[in-house]
């Protein structure tokens, strides 16, 4: 791929968070390179639907509630933290899966790096991090954050 006038500025970070210890590390870090580069910060975060066996066995509707109200404190902490690191951050909120989401959100604003935080999850050591899924996938530098 050759030079294209004006595309060699600064572009965008995109950062996963869940909210999760290692995610916000990430988002610390990423909101780091943002000042330094001068550069957009978009955390992402996508929001998981519950799960269809936990809405078969809520007939209530109080466990789906919880985990719906869990996620909206979760998308208010997220945004007040990452606002208040002082780059030029935006938070996107989508449901669906966390790579396809950050996948999808790299290619709209063209980012030139993907930042995520490590797994400590053990199923992750059998199907595969989100980090090593997004590497495998291509499209951008991947920085993962311990």
């Amino acid at each position: 791929m050759g030079f294209e006038l004006g595309t060699d500025g600064p572009g965008a970070i995109v950062v996963g968070v869940d909210g999760s210890p290692t995610s916000m590390r990430a988002a610390a870090y990423a909101a780091g390179l943002a000042r330094r580069q001068h550069t957009r910060l978009i955390a992402v975060y996508a929001r998981a639907l519950p799960t269809t066996l936990l809405t078969i066995a809520d007939h209530s509707g109080m466990a789906v509630n919880a985990v719906l109200e869990a996620q909206d404190d979760l998308e208010r902490q997220l945004r007040a933290e990452i606002h208040g690191w002082g780059a030029n951050s935006e938070v996107i909120i989508r449901q669906g899966d966390p790579m396809t989401v950050l996948a999808e959100v790299a290619k709209e604003t063209r980012a030139d790096a993907l930042i995520v935080g490590s797994s400590a999850s053990f199923g992750h050591r059998i199907a595969g991090s989100l980090a090593i899924r997004l590497v495998r996938y291509g499209k951008w530098p991947v920085t993962v954050v311990p």
